[in-house]
C-alpha cells in the first residue's frame, strides 16, 4: 500500500516515527511547514514504526526519525536521527524543481 502511494505522485516524503520519539514530535511539524511553504506538491506520508513495523523493515528503517524522499517512485535521499531542516530543504530543492 505504501509503495502504491509512493508511485502515484512524482514527489513523496515518507516520515517514519513512533509515539515514544521526542525528537520526532519536534521535527515532524517543522517538516510539514517546510513542505507547505517550499514544496507544496510533495506528498508527505507518515509511518508509525511500532504499528507498521513490517513497512519499516521493508524500507530498511530501524531508527526514528527516518525520512525517505522519493522522486518518480525511486528513493533519492534518506535522513535518520539528527535531521537538519536546512539539509532537507537543500536536498529536495533541485530534483523537486526539475519534476514539478
Amino acid at each position: 500500500m505504501l509503495n502504491e502511494q509512493i508511485n502515484k505522485k512524482p514527489a513523496v516524503l515518507v516520515y517514519f516515527s513512533h509515539e515514544a520519539c521526542n525528537v520526532c514530535k519536534v521535527l515532524k511539524p517543522k517538516v510539514e511547514v517546510l513542505l507547505a511553504e517550499k514544496f507544496p506538491k510533495m506528498k508527505m506520508l507518515y509511518v508509525n514504526t511500532y504499528q507498521q513495523a513490517e513497512i519499516a523493515v521493508e524500507h530498511r528503517v530501524f531508527t526514528a526519525p527516518t525520512i525517505l524522499i522519493f522522486f518518480e517512485g525511486k528513493e533519492h535521499f534518506r535522513f535518520s536521527r539528527n535531521v537538519s531542516i536546512g539539509q532537507l530543504r537543500e536536498a529536495i530543492e533541485r530534483p523537486y524543481s526539475m519534476l514539478i
